[in-house]
């Protein structure tokens, strides 16, 4: 892209980076954040040990809770307990395994936020760039502490208590985990052996927290990029027509191909990140809508033995996945509507000042604009508002359902 007079003098990638930062932050210390050429061998070898490590304390966690759920003597009501957090470790197992197979898409997507910055120089365009990157790094950062925030004070409230057990004729004073543990593979109601699986799964509790957090952290970041690519878009589509009235001398863009690639370049961003995330916002919804079920039924329960400790950790894990979602829908509406507005603004321009064959070439970026983007659940479902207010309700009668029937 050619640049005008106005120009950022000095370029690094420090800018590139603010948008990246807290996704990397998460993502690196698992081993997930995929390496570039210039990585050293010893922080590829860190990277594969942490991905042995992060999954076999997920799976130490996820089998022996199954394996309870699944084998144990328990009622209906003692195993709903404990399907909520095997549930919420299952999920991070998952994304942990879709964020390593798209590890070669989630790099290009930040070569190509790496890329915008370094060729869009133009302090104008960098501004929108900046605006937009903000709000990509206030939407990661409200996951981070939301989602951290929530369950892992739920695990250190649950792990702090004690719970007196009677085995025979000895009193065992133990902490209770926050996943279940199937007894029969190991006896964890004596010491130290329930401490050692205690720090094992709040451990896997940190990994799984980081997964999720890091893929809609990344999702959200990139669908910001690239709804501000589009906005600059727009500014360029608008310059274009309003200086063809004017002198070619200085003109910003001199070919209407500039622009063309641009929007196509911005395409290819949004498929990807579609292609990377479509996977794991299924996932999510899946879990959102079983988890306010549960949680539902957890806070009734709690409600009804008068537990104010257990209450408000529900209350708190609640809130945080279901901002957590609607915050996914509403980037995924957010981006329809950004792309929708590309053929808007050209028809609301002077272009009929312009000449034919010009014309011709804005009604293909009209007819272009007019194919709806969606971001999708598992190519299915549409991520959108609308999408969130349905999850709530068929979560809510889900638990109506549970309620009656438990």
């Amino acid at each position: 892209m050619v640049s005008n007079s106005t120009v950022v003098e000095t370029k690094d990638n420090s800018q590139s980076d603010y948008s990246l930062q807290l996704c990397r932050w998460n993502l690196t210390p698992i081993g997930v954040w995929p390496p570039s050429s210039s990585t050293s061998k010893l922080n590829r070898v860190f990277s594969t040990v942490m991905i042995v490590i992060s999954y076999s304390s997920i799976l130490f966690a996820v089998i022996p809770s199954f394996l309870h759920i699944m084998l144990s003597d328990d009622n209906v009501q003692q195993k709903l307990r404990v399907v909520g957090p095997a549930l919420h470790w299952f999920i991070g197992f998952f994304n942990l395994s879709v964020l390593l197979m798209r590890s070669k898409q989630i790099k290009r997507c930040i070569d190509h936020v790496e890329a915008d910055w370094e060729t869009i120089t133009r302090l104008q365009d960098q501004e929108v760039m900046q605006r937009y990157a903000k709000f990509g790094r206030y939407v990661a950062m409200t996951f981070m502490i939301w989602l951290h925030g929530s369950v892992l004070s739920s695990c250190i409230a649950t792990a702090m208590t004690v719970q007196v057990i009677q085995i025979g004729n000895e009193t065992r004073i133990i902490h209770p985990l926050p996943c279940t543990f199937y007894k029969k593979l190991l006896d964890v109601s004596v010491s130290p052996t329930n401490e050692i699986v205690l720090a094992t799964q709040f451990f896997s509790g940190v990994i799984v927290n980081s997964v999720t957090v890091g893929a809609h952290s990344l999702a959200a970041i990139l669908v910001a990029h690239a709804c501000g690519q589009l906005n600059i878009l727009m500014a360029w589509i608008t310059e274009f027509v309003n200086n063809f009235e004017r002198e070619r001398k200085g003109v910003y863009f001199t070919e209407i191909g500039i622009i063309v690639e641009h929007h196509l370049r911005v395409l290819s961003l949004i498929s990807r990140i579609e292609d990377v995330m479509h996977r794991i916002c299924f996932m999510g919804l899946f879990e959102c809508t079983l988890d306010i079920c549960l949680l539902g039924y957890y806070i009734l329960t709690e409600w009804a033995e008068h537990n104010i400790p257990n209450l408000s950790g529900y209350f708190g894990i609640l809130i945080a996945i279901t901002f957590d979602v609607f915050i996914v829908c509403y980037i995924g509406e957010m981006l329809t509507e950004q792309s929708m507005k590309i053929g808007d603004v050209v028809y609301m321009t002077n272009w009929y000042y312009l000449p034919g064959k010009a014309i011709l070439d804005l009604t293909l970026i009209i007819r272009r604009s007019s194919i709806i983007i969606r971001m999708t659940a598992g190519k299915l479902i549409r991520m959108s508002i609308y999408t969130f207010a349905d999850v709530v309700k068929t979560a809510f009668a889900y638990l109506n359902f549970l309620r009656q029937t438990t």
